[in-house]
């Protein structure tokens, strides 16, 4: 690792440092969040059905993505801490076991794709046609997963570096296929023939696949601060012991919101309303995950560029710098999510009517969409404090501040307003972020006075 590469995360103006390694991400994951958009527009333009199908397939799809990313974070981890500590061997080997642990991971989710893809959506609906789109759907997603699997592993490796660029390109280059090819297999453009869900889910794996590609080719072509050693690699018990400190409950804490979603459908599904009340709520909230992305996703780009400079400053012991680096990602986070609340407070039936809303899903979307983005400027802090833990090895308390705002909080609180009101139901969301920020307080405190505090100033 030559002087340079190991000096900027401890060296330069933080900032700067922060910024530089942070907007590529935000830039990234802002493309990614407008084809998350695209992508369930054209659906919903191809068929209300197929919308539906997409919506109640998204949990088990979290599911596919908490394992990729979750195992990746652990990886992160690891490779910032040893990079941080000087331990150049061990984040050589972090990142060799990263690649293939994404493939373990890809055969676990091409069984699963196999036997329960039809199964999982028949949980929520007696449609036929909502169950054939969505079994269709996540079979091809989940079986053909392995792109994805290795594209995240290589950014997030990447990442721990300080290079956020070549991750940028990458996540840009799968966008723009998907955003391409959507179109053009959904409605069967040209010479493309017309395929509807099934085209939107063969656009989403082509351009996983490509990222894949392009990744592959920097990681075992190109000079970085970490080696590739696939000849003579064994799994070892004591990394892998080491990146699922992180990683598990990194998981976990993804896999949490697939257990959300499908717990908040299951409200409306069994709520005293009629089927058309109980679709409109469920695609509103489903129409709320794709666009709360625009908002959500640039927070995760900034905690991609400042999580690795938190590690690293932790493995050099430098607590000054740890302490810069979150307070400026708190605050620019802060900055974005007052932004995306003034978006949905003033503006959610046009949000709305870019997914072809008829005049029902409005009447319930509306309100749906006001409420839970009062949780954003909390979520805020949320995200940043669960940034700060998994940079230092603490997964454990992100993933128990995740159970609070997800599962033991607002989940309860849920049902116990849905009985009120399906609209109060969305008011469980900033219960949940206020009890989460607790939560995160207490832990912070903890951390500081039993390590944080004997760091060097």
């Amino acid at each position: 690792m030559n002087d340079l590469a190991q000096n900027k995360m401890g060296t330069r103006p933080m900032f700067p440092l922060v910024m530089s390694m942070s907007l590529p991400a935000m830039f990234s994951m802002i493309i990614q969040a407008l084809y998350n958009v695209v992508d369930s527009i054209f659906v919903a333009r191809f068929s209300i059905k197929a919308l539906s199908a997409v919506s109640l397939a998204f949990p088990l799809q979290m599911i596919l993505i908490s394992f990729s990313v979750g195992t990746a974070v652990g990886v992160n981890s690891l490779i910032a801490r040893r990079l941080g500590a000087k331990n150049y061997a061990e984040a050589d080997a972090a990142a060799t076991h990263g690649l293939f642990l994404s493939v373990c991971n890809y055969v676990l989710f091409l069984i699963l794709g196999l036997t329960i893809s039809s199964r999982f959506i028949g949980l929520f609906t007696a449609d036929d046609t909502i169950i054939t789109y969505g079994g269709q759907y996540l079979m091809i997603v989940m079986c053909l997963s392995i792109g994805m699997m290795i594209s995240v592993m290589g950014e997030k490796i990447l990442q721990a570096t300080g290079n956020m660029i070549v991750p940028m390109l990458s996540q840009l280059l799968g966008a723009i296929v998907n955003i391409i090819f959507d179109p053009l297999l959904i409605f069967g453009i040209g010479f493309f023939p017309r395929l509807g869900i099934v085209g939107a889910a063969v656009a989403t794996v082509f351009g996983q696949f490509c990222s894949m590609a392009f990744l592959l080719f920097v990681l075992l072509h190109r000079k970085h601060e970490v080696k590739i050693r696939i000849r003579g690699f064994r799994p070892s018990g004591t990394i892998l012991k080491n990146i699922y400190i992180v990683g598990v409950p990194a998981i976990i804490m993804q896999s949490i919101g697939s257990v959300m979603v499908s717990g908040i459908n299951a409200i409306i599904s069994t709520a005293n309303v009629t089927v058309a009340v109980a679709e409109a709520y469920i695609n509103s909230f489903g129409v709320y995950f794709k666009l709360q992305s625009f908002v959500f996703m640039p927070v995760f780009g900034l905690n991609q560029g400042v999580s690795p400079i938190i590690g690293y400053n932790y493995g050099a012991r430098n607590k000054r710098r740890m302490y810069q680096a979150f307070g400026i990602g708190l605050s620019v986070a802060a900055v974005i999510m007052i932004a995306g609340t003034a978006l949905f407070q003033l503006a959610p039936a046009w949000l709305l009517s870019l997914f072809d809303a008829d005049a029902l899903m409005l009447e319930v979307g509306v309100p749906t969409l006001r409420t839970i983005s009062l949780s954003f400027i909390l979520a805020s802090a949320g995200i940043m404090f669960s940034s700060l833990f998994q940079a230092v090895g603490k997964g454990l308390y992100s993933m128990i501040m995740s159970l609070s705002r997800q599962l033991i909080v607002l989940l309860p609180v849920a049902y116990l307003l849905s009985r009120v009101s399906m609209s109060a139901m969305w008011y469980a969301f900033p219960i949940a972020e206020v009890a989460s920020l607790i939560v995160a307080l207490v832990f912070f405190v903890i951390l500081r006075n039993k390590e944080l505090r004997y760091l060097e100033d």
